[in-house]
């Protein structure tokens, strides 16, 4: 699986937050071992419910892929390799997207799995202090 889990989706393409019912990307990151879900937000961070409940979604979906056997059952040559939840931003999430972010960390933490947030505005970033992914 080379496949480059920076690259954004084509226009038109049915991958991002808004669409739960699609996992964006599933990379395996042959230098760290681990196996990557990634997720694109390639819209501005609005600070609105609407997009905050589809990331939710989203990530619930991820969880459900990830937890519930149909990540290992799809690819079972996965099976015992570390996991990581990749959000791809092209900008700086919102305060409310933050803070809901520092939320899922402690929790699937819990399950063994990281959650990795990026954004591409200005070069690769981190979306601050508040969610943990600048302590990467």
């Amino acid at each position: 699986m080379d496949i480059n889990p920076t690259a954004f989706p084509e226009a038109g393409e049915r991958r991002g937050v808004e669409f739960a019912e699609v996992i964006d990307l599933l990379a395996h990151n042959a230098s760290t071992g681990r196996v990557e879900l990634v997720m694109f937000e390639p819209r501005p961070w609005d600070g609105g419910e609407e997009q905050l409940f589809q990331l939710q979604e989203k990530l619930n979906a991820y969880m459900s892929f990830a937890l519930d056997g149909e990540m290992t059952d799809t690819y079972p040559e996965l099976v015992d390799k570390p996991l990581a939840v990749v959000l791809r931003c092209l900008q700086l999430p919102s305060s409310e997207a933050v803070e809901f972010l520092s939320q899922v960390r402690e929790q699937i933490a819990l399950q063994g799995i990281e959650l990795e947030v990026s954004y591409a505005e200005e070069g690769k970033g981190s979306c601050g202090s508040g969610c943990g992914c600048a302590d990467k």
